[in-house]
C-alpha cells in the first residue's frame, strides 16, 4: 500500500501556500485565502506536522521565499493535465529565475509553436505555480498580463528574481499614433492647440 499525501502549509510574504506531495514529488501548490483552500485536496491526505523534511517539496518552497534557493529540486506530478498542458509546464520548467519569456516563445519551446493564446490557458491550468513557474510568462511586449495569484504576486516575485521591472517597448511611447498618453496628447488634442 502506497503512503498517503502529505501536505504542509508554507507562510510567505505574499501569503499562506499548501504544498501538496509524495516524497519529492510535488501534486499541487494552492494559495489559501483567508484560511481556506481554493483547491480541494484528495482524501486520505496527511497533514505534515512539525519539522519539514530536507529537500521535502514544502521546505523547498520555504528555501525559495527565505532566498536560500533559486531552483527547486522536485519532480512535477499533477492529479491532472493534458499532454498540451503537461509539455507547456515542461517547458516552463525550464525557464530559470531572473528570466522571463512570452506565451509565443514558450509555445514554441513547448513544440507548438504559434499557440500562445493556449498556453495562456495552461498558464490558468497551472496547479503547481511557482514551483512551475508561470509568474515568468509575460506579454510579448514584456507586459504584466494575467496571473490566477494576482498580478501584485507577480510582480513581487518577478522583482524577488530580480527580472523587475521588465524592459518593455511601452517606454518608446504607444506604436498607435492616435494613441493618448499622458506625455503626448492624442491628435486631436495637437490639433486643438494654439
Amino acid at each position: 500500500m502506497a503512503p498517503p499525501l502529505e501536505f504542509a502549509e508554507v507562510d510567505t510574504p505574499i501569503g499562506t501556500f499548501r504544498v501538496v506531495y509524495d516524497g519529492r514529488s510535488v501534486k499541487a501548490v494552492d494559495l489559501l485565502e483567508r484560511g481556506l483552500p481554493q483547491n480541494p485536496i484528495p482524501g486520505g491526505a496527511v497533514r505534515r506536522e512539525g519539522a519539514l523534511p530536507t529537500g521535502s517539496p514544502p521546505r523547498q518552497f520555504r528555501e525559495y521565499f527565505s532566498g536560500k534557493r533559486k531552483t527547486f529540486d522536485v519532480a512535477v506530478e499533477p492529479f491532472d493535465g493534458a499532454a498540451f498542458d503537461r509539455d507547456v509546464w515542461s517547458a516552463l520548467a525550464a525557464v530559470p529565475s531572473g528570466s522571463t519569456v512570452s506565451y509565443g516563445e514558450l509555445a514554441r519551446r513547448a513544440g507548438h509553436p504559434g499557440a500562445a493564446r493556449a498556453v495562456g490557458g495552461s498558464m490558468r491550468r497551472n496547479p503547481v505555480p511557482i514551483i512551475v513557474p508561470c509568474h515568468r510568462v509575460v506579454g510579448e511586449d514584456g507586459t504584466l498580463t494575467g496571473f490566477g495569484l494576482g498580478l501584485w504576486r507577480k510582480r513581487w516575485l518577478l522583482d524577488k528574481e530580480g527580472s523587475w521591472p521588465l524592459k518593455a517597448r511601452s517606454a518608446e511611447g504607444p506604436t498607435n499614433p492616435h494613441q493618448r498618453t499622458l506625455d503626448r496628447p492624442g491628435p486631436k488634442a495637437r490639433a486643438a492647440r494654439p
